[in-house]
């Protein structure tokens, strides 16, 4: 049974963890299983700018895919960038099996506003579908209110659901059979 991995970087919330499993299970319909919790990537740090680049993290985790693992998504406090963009929620292979979403900018204290968990829980699943409809194939879809839907701002994240548009679910459906079909998985209708 192939299963998709979460791959925690340092503590993370336990009730946001189990909210991104039942969620990420009943989106993508595969098993959700956890790695140990892997230290900070430190790795990934630049001094300049005190964020973290998310390429290597994702090198990082490509070397930890377990041999059940239909994707593994990593996830981390760390404000992560990529060099040609200042920041970003999420980095994922397109069609690869590793992604990555940060947290930092998910949460309302980073916008100096008060804490709102229900907020902060709905931000990360939707990036979490995001990232990990990537590593499935899809692209940035057009729909406002798809996951697949680009965020470049926290108000796009808001705007979006963690739910996927009718044509992204369609060819997420075609590409969850093949991927079921060649692991000899049961065919979920």
């Amino acid at each position: 049974m192939k299963s998709i991995y979460l791959a925690p970087f340092g503590m993370i919330d336990e009730e946001a963890m189990s909210t991104l499993e039942t969620s990420l299970w009943q989106i993508f319909g595969f098993d959700i299983k956890r790695l140990p919790v892997l230290p900070e990537p430190e790795y990934a740090l630049d001094q300049k700018t005190k964020q973290y680049n998310s390429t290597l993290i994702l090198k990082d985790l490509l070397r930890r895919v377990p041999n059940d693992a239909v994707r593994v998504l990593g996830i981390t406090q760390c404000d992560l960038f990529i060099p040609m963009l200042s920041f970003v929620f999420g980095h994922a292979q397109v069609n690869g099996p590793v992604a990555v979403i940060s947290l930092a900018r998910l949460h309302q204290q980073f916008y100096h506003l008060p804490e709102n968990k229900l907020l902060f829980i709905r931000r990360m699943m939707k990036e979490a579908v995001h990232e990990l409809g990537h590593t499935f194939g899809l692209v940035h879809c057009s729909d406002t209110q798809c996951a697949m839907s680009l965020s470049n701002a926290i108000q796009q994240v808001d705007k979006k659901t963690e739910e996927l548009c009718a044509n992204c679910s369609i060819l997420f459906d075609e590409i969850s059979k093949h991927i079921r079909r060649e692991n000899g998985m049961e065919i979920v209708q």
